[in-house]
């Protein structure tokens, strides 16, 4: 990453309310500032700071490592802004909390304060935010703004990033559009010399957007709002168990005043009864009130034999008529009228707190590396941007106030702002919780789908297969969409094998409702493929009269797929629609940008790594290598190492070598050495399992420990099949239903058009076959004999992968490029 020609002064602050991926805002910020050129400073306690200043006189003196002849070997001894900036002393105090603390090094009267790179290391896996964050009143005024502005300007700061709400947001637009006028006033009072009035006539702002109700409409999702997602499932998932010991109903309310984005993806993903959200009033019938419908729902998911019943209110619900829906009237309502014994949980600030998720450290640093290069390339005619994502693309738009569509009742102008995932959600929310006593489908166009869960096989791994997170979600989706529709849902048990078999059985609404949060594969997986008999699988589609075919699964179920489309030339058996819906934690079916079961195998890498970071960093100077699954698509790897901090990745695509080895080492040896006295980071090395045949992780981890000499020791870790396990994360869930309900339709709709066909055989054209594809935050589906084009089948990839360059990220925030 190039250094910048200009020394831009930057500071960040954090305002409104705090949520998770805060800090991961401020270290991308203060570490990509630094890697372009530029001095980096915080501001403690939001815009209140801001107006605060530092009251304190305080010289400013980088530390220098306690081993000078790491200086000489840095960037072969020539002076980079990286060691320039190595730190200020301030980390500890902001990280620890001590800031305020009356006696030795103290933040007291400073609120604009100096940091460099190793001040704000491991911020990311805090929760909250360090740097602290306020509802200014004072900033709201124009003297407030005033005295903002000449505090800037005293530090000679030139360039701000924000990161809070759409007020916050909004104040710092407005702060940069009154700036002109502020640095006249601040000259004519002799507040500020000519020279710094020209210095300082243009601020450069930047907003990013960190809210958990993700209810900014410029952007696809908020920093935070994941985080939160997570603390609701957590709760839900808990709070099932005792429900259904006791065969209780329980209320639950969740964040979100202006918008239902936590409690609609909460109750996909924890298979709610019921929910309540600002843009959606409840729909009621003609002389009914939406208390009738909520009863008459649950009624009968009590008659079909739920032992439990799980209703989730958005504290900013409402009916159609803007009169506000509340728990604990809900509670009334099911008590009452249905004699549930029904409890009320308010989540409250639980959900704002715990460490961030995956996603919540990858999306902010991803952001935050986009803020700095709009403020280097900011000018007096360009906008201010606010850093947004849109279609898994990080993009850039003004800012602006978000219209209040909801306040003026037009509630599909407030649908028509939210992503496109948010309709789909809802839509998918109502067809999977609702049990139909009508079907929805005529008997004519009725089919008899078949579901088979296949899984990842590849001959160089220890394990053959593994299960991925969310299959169980989809299935669920899946089969009460076939319910729903009149459909018969059949399960088959272990893949083709199963099929074989005769293990086939058809599935009811009651049967999968707990499966949403259940990992693995509730209809278990095999490695086995069609083509061992495929005359014999022929026979069994024959014999079950299938209409159609939905496979859940990862590079094996792609494979499959191709296998029977390729069969439709021998077996009319084959001629129906099929499709694919990619499931592995190795994310590595070509063409889509995620497979369901990755981010929860995401999840829990970056778990194991925090606690594994944790007892390296106790060890003061030692480097773990951590192995992790992925077969040859270095996905998990790559991503992990974001999320976590490492300061190496290897990967099958870049692969391994004796000089990329001896680099490390000479790297790691200069970082080490660049530590302060007594104070070195523990770190973490991350390799995946096929990154090479030769340098094993045992071998990386002795040669690591041979080298490190007296600086560090190393010691390995592989964390197996603990990255296949376990509840499946609330981002995989929900994408788990959305895209099942996707599968369904594509069925019915292929199905419909070969009904039609004149004749008795019915040819199945190739774009039947097909695999459901993430590009952005569009769907498509891609025929999969068009997707073999763009596959490495020798290698079991994607030909290209989107996240190619982030290992150049990754090494840059280490600090690689500015060390060697």
């Amino acid at each position: 990453m190039s250094q910048s020609t200009g020394k831009m002064k930057l500071a960040v602050l954090t305002s409104g309310g705090d949520s998770a991926g805060m800090n991961a805002v401020v270290r991308a910020i203060v570490k990509i500032g630094i890697l372009r050129g530029c001095e980096t400073w915080i501001v403690r306690e939001g815009y209140e700071g801001l107006v605060r200043g530092n009251t304190q006189a305080h010289a400013i003196h980088a530390d220098l490592p306690a081993d000078a002849s790491a200086l000489k070997c840095a960037h072969r001894g020539v002076p980079t802004n990286l060691t320039r900036n190595l730190r200020f002393g301030d980390g500890d105090l902001l990280r620890d909390g001590t800031g305020d603390h009356h006696h030795g090094r103290t933040l007291k009267g400073r609120y604009i304060v100096r940091v460099g790179w190793d001040d704000v290391r491991g911020w990311f896996a805090e929760g909250g935010t360090l740097i602290g964050t306020a509802r200014s009143a004072a900033f709201r005024t124009s003297e407030g703004r005033l005295s903002a502005a000449h505090n800037l300007i005293k530090e000679g700061i030139d360039a701000l990033a924000v990161c809070g709400g759409d007020g916050s947001l909004t104040g710092a637009d407005l702060f940069r559009s009154e700036w002109p006028s502020l640095v006249s006033q601040l000259l004519t009072q002799g507040m500020i010399t000519e020279e710094q009035a020209e210095k300082h006539g243009h601020l450069k702002i930047v907003g990013l957007v960190g809210s958990i109700d993700n209810d900014m409409s410029m952007t696809d999702l908020t920093i935070g709002a994941p985080t939160a997602l997570h603390r609701i499932c957590e709760a839900i998932d808990n709070i099932n168990s005792t429900a259904a010991s006791h065969s209780r109903a329980f209320v639950l309310e969740v964040m979100g005043r202006h918008c239902g984005w936590l409690a609609l993806l909460a109750g996909v993903s924890s298979g709610a009864d019921f929910i309540f959200i600002p843009e959606r009033p409840p729909q009621t019938i003609p002389g009914g009130t939406w208390e009738d419908d909520m009863c008459e729902a649950i009624r009968g998911h009590r008659e079909a034999g739920k032992r439990k019943t799980i209703v989730i209110v958005a504290e900013g619900a409402h009916d159609a008529d803007l009169q506000p829906i509340r728990a604990e009237y809900v509670k009334e309502v099911l008590t009452e009228r249905l004699g549930l014994d029904t409890r009320v949980t308010t989540l409250g600030h639980t959900q704002r707190g715990g460490r961030p998720c995956a996603f919540d450290r990858i999306l902010p640093t991803l952001q935050g590396e986009e803020a700095v290069k709009a403020l280097l390339e900011a000018t007096p005619d360009t906008p201010s941007y606010m850093i947004g994502v849109r279609e898994n693309k990080i993009t850039r738009v003004p800012l602006m106030e978000a219209a209040d569509a909801i306040g003026a009742k037009d509630f599909t102008k407030a649908m028509s702002m939210r992503d496109p995932e948010f309709y789909q959600s809802l839509e998918g929310f109502f067809a999977t919780s609702t049990l139909f006593k009508e079907k929805q489908l005529p008997h004519h166009r009725v089919i008899r789908p078949c579901t088979l869960h296949l899984t990842k096989y590849c001959l160089i791994l220890r394990s053959m297969g593994a299960p991925a997170g969310g299959m169980n979600a989809a299935t669920r989706a899946a089969v009460r969409y076939c319910i729903k529709q009149g459909h018969h849902p059949l399960a088959v048990h272990n893949g083709f094998r199963g099929l074989l078999d005769d293990n086939i059985h058809e599935l009811s609404w009651l049967g999968v409702d707990a499966w949403t949060s259940r990992g693995g594969s509730e209809l278990g997986t095999n490695r086995t493929l069609p083509d061992v008999d495929l005359g014999a699988v022929a026979a069994r589609f024959q014999e079950h009269n299938f209409h159609a075919l939905l496979m859940i699964g990862g590079f094996e179920a792609f494979n499959a797929l191709l296998i029977l489309e390729t069969g439709r030339k021998h077996y009319p058996a084959f001629h129906i629609p099929m499709t694919h819906l990619p499931a592995t934690i190795s994310n590595n079916v070509p063409m889509t940008e995620f497979s369901l079961g990755s981010d929860t195998s995401l999840n829990a890498l970056v778990d194991a790594c925090d606690s594994i970071k944790q007892s390296a960093s106790a060890s003061r100077n030692r480097v773990f290598v951590v192995e992790t699954q992925g077969g040859k698509c270095g996905y998990l790897a790559t991503m992990g190492a974001l999320a976590t901090g490492a300061s190496i990745v290897y990967t099958p695509e870049q692969g391994m070598n004796l000089d990329t080895l001896r680099q490390d080492v000479k790297f790691l040896k200069i970082r080490y050495g660049l530590d302060a006295k007594g104070k070195s980071e523990g770190r973490m090395v991350i390799r995946n399992e096929c990154a090479s045949t030769v340098y094993t992780t045992d071998v990386v981890t002795k040669m690591f420990k041979e080298e490190g000499g007296n600086l560090f020791d190393s010691r390995s870790a592989s964390l197996g099949h603990t990255l296949q396990g376990g509840v499946p994360s609330p981002m995989d869930r929900a994408r788990a239903a959305r895209l099942s309900l996707r599968c369904m339709t594509f069925l019915e709709e292929h199905h419909d058009a070969l009904q039609k066909q004149v004749g008795k055989v019915k040819q199945a054209p190739p774009e039947s076959a097909a695999v459901i594809t993430i590009q952005g935050s569009t769907i498509k589906w891609v025929p999969v004999q068009e997707m073999v084009q763009h596959a490495d089948m020798k290698n079991r990839r994607g030909k290209t992968a989107w996240w190619g360059e982030i290992k150049n990220l990754v090494e840059a925030l280490a600090g690689r490029p500015e060390i060697l």
